[in-house]
Parts: C-alpha cells; sequence; structure tokens
C-alpha cells in the first residue's frame, strides 16, 4: 500500500489557506454584493473545516 500521508498534508494546507483566502474575499465582497460576498465565505468556511477534517485524518494515520 502506497503511503498518502505526504498528499494529505499538502491538501491540508491548500484547503485551509484558500479556505480563508476565500473567507477574506467573500467578506470584502458583502459589504457591495450581499449574496455573492456570503456564498464566497461559506464555500471558505466549507474549504476550512475540510482541511481541519484532514488534520484529523492525518493524525489518525500510521506511520509507515
Amino acid at each position: 500500500m502506497t503511503n498518502r500521508a505526504p498528499l494529505v498534508e499538502k491538501l491540508v494546507w491548500v484547503y485551509v489557506y484558500a479556505g480563508l483566502i476565500l473567507l477574506g474575499l467573500g467578506l470584502a465582497v458583502q459589504r457591495s454584493a450581499s449574496t455573492i460576498g456570503w456564498t464566497i465565505a461559506a464555500i471558505g468556511a466549507v474549504s476550512i473545516v475540510i482541511g481541519i477534517v484532514l488534520v484529523w485524518v492525518r493524525s489518525r494515520m500510521k506511520q509507515e
């Protein structure tokens, strides 16, 4: 079985940082276009949650 830990670690950073950027962008856009801004912020929040779940998954992986 292949070691998927490096892939999971990379995905954690991608999801967390992309989520933070989208959350900030959504909150900035929300001032002028409320619906679009909240939609972007919600997508960013979901991305952050996925990153947090991946941190938990990585912590449960066995070292080979």
